[in-house]
């Protein structure tokens, strides 16, 4: 549903690289966790894969799980290739069984893919030294791999930032602001210099022709020092506002969105961060207020951050 109800006096941002025509478009523009709402074709699965991007952003119990596959996997495949070749070229083997030699040419596989090697199992014929040889380089190989991997998902640079489920629209100075908040969740990160820049899409008829405007909202504050504690974001919806003409039942139904884009230097990371969210028409909660997230201890000395409080408010605002 598209509106004409626009402030036009709002400049409009044509830097945001996103599209106009609605007919174009598919969903929300950006994901509530911050990846684009995109998908590629056109190309080869080859052409548009990102293996390493992917591993990185593969949660820790996937990515555990996967390892595990894949050395199952490999090691499953080379068990078939010395059973091919045939027991008779393995020394050692004292099981008389079909399933009894699969298990121990299986073992003898997962210790030459770690290059542990025990010994009592042994090659003696040249196709399963030719076989042992390939999977004793795979397997360093694999385990280079990981431990690259593995690096790479400890030092990556990252955002550690919550942002609250909702923005709201609430009771500011003498008309009302459009707010949401965001806090940094783990205890030894922090932001310096951080800046927050919001835009927001508004689906628009003008002059018969539908098509989305970019602004870029005006903040009471896009930047702080030091983002250590919650920071509640406010948008004053004021004359100059794009949103001033808009009513509480407009923004739940027009195409609307606003995408948010926080970043800022990590000292921990020693370098820079940035995290992206974004709320619709039907994530904005009217006349409510957000709640504190911090309190002094009982003992006066420190400031206590409750973390599960950022998505708290109070609704009706006395």
């Amino acid at each position: 549903m598209a509106s004409t109800k626009f402030n036009p006096s709002s400049p409009t941002n044509p830097d945001t690289g996103l599209g106009a025509q609605p007919a174009q478009i598919g969903g929300r523009f950006v994901n509530k966790d911050g990846t684009f709402n995109l998908r590629k074709t056109g190309a080869s699965l080859m052409t548009r894969a990102s293996v390493y991007p992917w591993l990185l952003e593969l949660t820790w119990l996937r990515f555990i799980g996967l390892i595990v596959l894949v050395y199952f996997i490999v090691n499953l495949l080379f068990t078939g290739l010395y059973l091919a070749v045939g027991t008779h070229e393995l020394t050692g083997i004292d099981a008389v069984t079909p399933w009894g030699k699969i298990k121990e040419v299986f073992f003898f596989s997962t210790q030459t893919f770690t290059t542990v090697g025990y010994g009592r199992v042994n090659p003696i014929g040249d196709g399963a030294d030719a076989i042992a040889s390939l999977e004793t380089m795979s397997g360093w190989l694999f385990f280079a791999l990981v431990t690259g991997i593995l690096y790479g998902r400890f030092t990556r640079p990252k955002a550690y930032i919550a942002f609250s489920n909702q923005a709201l629209v609430s009771p500011y100075r003498n008309g009302r602001a459009l707010m949401f908040r965001m806090v940094p969740y783990k205890s030894m990160h922090y932001l310096s210099d951080a800046k927050v820049v919001v835009n927001l899409s508004l689906l628009v008829t003008e002059n018969g022709k539908e098509e989305y405007k970019f602004y870029t909202l005006q903040l009471e504050r896009a930047r702080i020092d030091t983002l250590n504690m919650n920071w509640t974001v406010v948008h004053a919806i004021d004359d100059t506002s794009p949103l001033a003409n808009y009513s509480e039942e407009d923004l739940r139904f027009i195409d609307m969105e606003l995408m948010v884009q926080v970043s800022g230097f990590d000292p921990v990371f020693s370098n820079m961060v940035m995290h992206r969210t974004s709320y619709t028409g039907n994530e904005l909660v009217w006349d409510a207020k957000f709640l504190p997230m911090y309190h002094e201890s009982p003992d006066g000395r420190t400031t206590v951050l409750e973390l599960d409080k950022l998505h708290d408010y109070r609704k009706p605002v006395s």
